[in-house]
């Protein structure tokens, strides 16, 4: 598949109205559940995918966009997120991801990128130069699989309540073999 922008805005935006009704109003059995150590639980990957919004995405293309020379992304944290969503209820940052994606949305499409803009390089501190496209594919790529890792986690709740059922979901296994 190539890439396109306008696919890529499309499923990003898809991101905020699938969790939403996902994960709202659900026992704190769901959303905390995590796949075993130095995993996520639901609640954390949207704390995660939050963090992303505000640090991530749209500021690293800002970087590539201005071309300055020797600028380098800033390292991601990965758990930048705990301490800006330890006890916020789910809502509250449902609603606080479905705002900033919508803004970083509006931001991208008000670029006007053009083929030229999306083959422009920036530096990352790990994986060296990449393009504004590959920036932006990979946003859309992130969502997806955290997207999966939520419904997967959800899933394993009831891995040992399911019964003789359970040989028919190897994605209920850990390591995750799916």
């Amino acid at each position: 598949m190539q890439f396109r922008l306008q696919d890529t805005v499309a499923m990003l935006e898809r991101t905020p109205r699938v969790l939403g009704p996902l994960l709202a109003d659900l026992s704190q059995e769901w959303i905390a559940g995590t796949e075993g150590p130095d995993t996520f639980s639901p609640f954390e990957v949207l704390g995660h995918l939050i963090h992303g919004e505000r640090t991530d995405w749209i500021p690293r293309a800002r970087m590539i966009l201005a071309q300055r020379p020797g600028s380098r992304f800033e390292p991601f944290d990965r758990f930048g997120h705990r301490a800006e969503s330890e006890g916020k209820p789910l809502g509250e940052l449902l609603d606080v991801f479905r705002a900033l994606r919508g803004d970083n949305l509006a931001t991208l499409r008000s670029w006007r990128l053009d083929e030229a803009q999306l083959a422009l390089r920036g530096e990352h501190p790990d994986l060296g130069s990449v393009t504004l496209g590959q920036l932006l594919a990979t946003w859309a790529v992130h969502d997806l699989t955290h997207v999966a890792q939520i419904t997967r986690t959800m899933a394993r709740q009831y891995r040992d309540v399911i019964g003789p059922w359970r040989r028919y979901f190897r994605q209920l296994e850990w390591p995750n073999i799916a």
